[in-house]
């Protein structure tokens, strides 16, 4: 980690995501990815998620919304999952997404559902919570 931002973001990105989740994005790097996983950590992480305003539950339940709303499943999944780590319950999940199916429509809203109400039943069964299954990002 070459500064400030990458150190703030790895420890948040960790912190979210979990120790294992991070651990496996960066033993699958490659040099083509790489730069990509730099710009996640610094950008996303280092900048975004790091900010003081809101807290993790409060940007885990933007992030589920904003996901579902643009049909990203694979990356809305990790994030429910994440959920484990940022204090967000299945009822703010649950009320996340009836907002989506307000603002984004229902069709956006009843496949988010969907994918929320699978993984929070493999969280309940004992299933890792740390983004296993989803994207190395």
């Amino acid at each position: 980690m070459s500064d400030l931002r990458d150190t703030r973001g790895d420890a948040m990105r960790r912190r979210v995501l979990g120790d294992a989740h991070v651990d496996r994005a960066h033993r699958n790097m490659s040099a083509f990815d790489a730069p990509f996983q730099e710009f996640i950590t610094r950008g996303a992480w280092g900048e975004v998620w790091s900010r003081p305003h809101l807290t993790p539950r409060e940007r885990s339940m933007l992030t589920i919304t904003l996901l579902a709303a643009l049909g990203h499943h694979d990356e809305m999944a990790m994030h429910v999952r994440a959920t484990a780590n940022t204090g967000a319950s299945a009822a703010d999940v649950q009320e996340a997404l009836l907002h989506v199916a307000v603002y984004a429509g229902v069709p956006a809203a009843n496949t988010a559902f969907a994918i929320a109400k699978r993984v929070l039943a493999e969280m309940t069964a004992g299933s890792s919570a740390d983004g296993e299954g989803g994207q190395d990002r």
